[in-house]
């Protein structure tokens, strides 16, 4: 019997690859003989570029950024197995991750970190890249990104603008003299799993800034400093950002992305499971496991275990759903598309304890409920 192991990853414990290594511990340990194939996914956010860099037996290249708060720390690039990609993941030098909770500042974080690791991969030769734009600690609409790869923002005298969302208020004009030409031979897809617009009530600032430190207070005048931001774009790029689909992901870094890198949108899932060759490793499996951190009805809107549920059915495989948590009163609405759902929170196992000991307590879960799944 061959199974797929292909979980996201358990947001706050495990990668996708170390949920995929528990996941096969609790299989072995119940059947040694058993056939496992671990391809761990991801959805575009943090964990992708390691996600398909694995996938495809690429490999990193490490280089030294700016961190949101200009610090200078060492990140990395992937390089796909076709040696030819690039996959740059925004929060490897622009995440919120990278911040202790008290430096979160939305007002000064800035994507020029992301920049860097572009134009490094430039440097390299690299054109055709993969930019993987979750997990981000910035509302800055991308302009830090965009001033590494040459762009000045300048202000009605011909001032280069502050370097703060204050200083979005004050451009006037953009001055390209600098720009990085090489970026007119690349391409850009953006890997990412939501769709919502840069300004607005369900705009960048507004939904997701307060997890960037963004106060109540302060949301429309973030979100005004980006609809004028976005009105200078209009009128030099003739690209309407405000209500464009997607412009808001990663504090607006999905605009700046389309209208100066002309960059397509993709669903995460479906770019990690197309570059993987997902369906090649679906042949002969009678299993497939996916798995999540958090499942509820959200699982059901374009989450991985959704993508990897998608793909198996057309092999007609069936999929079991075994994640950190199931939300109670969400669990049969999951149930109608996976032949289980499983939890690893549990009667006997509190949410503390499956957070502490996470690959164990997933190992242990697989294990107990295996011959169930099988059956």
């Amino acid at each position: 019997m061959k199974i797929v192991i292909s979980p996201d990853s358990f947001k706050g414990t495990l990668t996708s690859l170390e949920a995929a290594q528990a996941i096969d511990q609790g299989i072995k340990r119940a059947n040694s003989s058993l056939e496992t194939v671990l391809l761990p996914v991801a959805d575009g956010g943090e964990g992708t570029m390691e996600t398909l860099v694995i996938a495809t037996n690429g490999h990193y290249v490490k280089t030294s950024v700016l961190d949101p708060l200009n610090r200078e720390i060492e990140a990395s690039f992937g390089v796909l197995g076709n040696q030819s990609t690039c996959v740059i993941e925004m929060a490897s030098a622009s995440g919120i991750t990278l911040l202790h909770n008290n430096e979160r500042n939305p007002r000064i974080a800035s994507t020029f970190g992301t920049g860097q690791l572009i134009k490094t991969a430039l440097d390299e030769g690299f054109r055709d890249f993969i930019v993987c734009i979750g997990g981000s600690a910035t509302n800055d609409a991308g302009v830090g990104m965009l001033r590494a790869l040459g762009l000045r923002l300048l202000d009605e005298y011909g001032r280069d603008v502050q370097e703060s969302i204050d200083g979005l208020y004050d451009v006037k004009t953009l001055d390209f003299s600098n720009w990085d030409i090489r970026l007119n031979d690349s391409t850009f897809a953006i890997a990412c799993d939501v769709n919502n617009p840069l300004v607005g009530e369900k705009g960048a600032t507004a939904i997701f800034g307060p997890q960037k430190g963004v106060k109540a207070e302060e949301i429309e005048y973030f979100d005004q400093a980006l609809t004028h931001w976005a009105n200078v774009v209009e009128s030099v790029k003739g690209i309407h950002l405000h209500d464009y689909k997607g412009a808001g992901a990663a504090g607006g870094m999905g605009g700046a992305l389309i209208a100066f890198l002309n960059g397509k949108f993709h669903q995460g899932i479906e770019l990690v499971l197309n570059v993987m060759n997902y369906r090649e490793h679906l042949q002969g499996a009678e299993l497939v496991i996916t798995g999540e951190g958090q499942s509820d009805q959200q699982t059901l809107h374009g989450k991985a275990p959704m993508g990897v549920l998608h793909y198996a059915k057309e092999f007609d495989i069936p999929t079991v759903l075994i994640s950190g948590n199931v939300n109670c009163e969400d669990r049969d609405l999951l149930a109608q598309h996976f032949k289980e759902v499983i939890s690893v929170v549990s009667e006997s196992v509190t949410s503390d304890m499956a957070m502490k000991e996470a690959a164990q307590y997933l190992a242990q879960r697989v294990y107990e409920t295996f011959n169930k799944i099988i059956g």
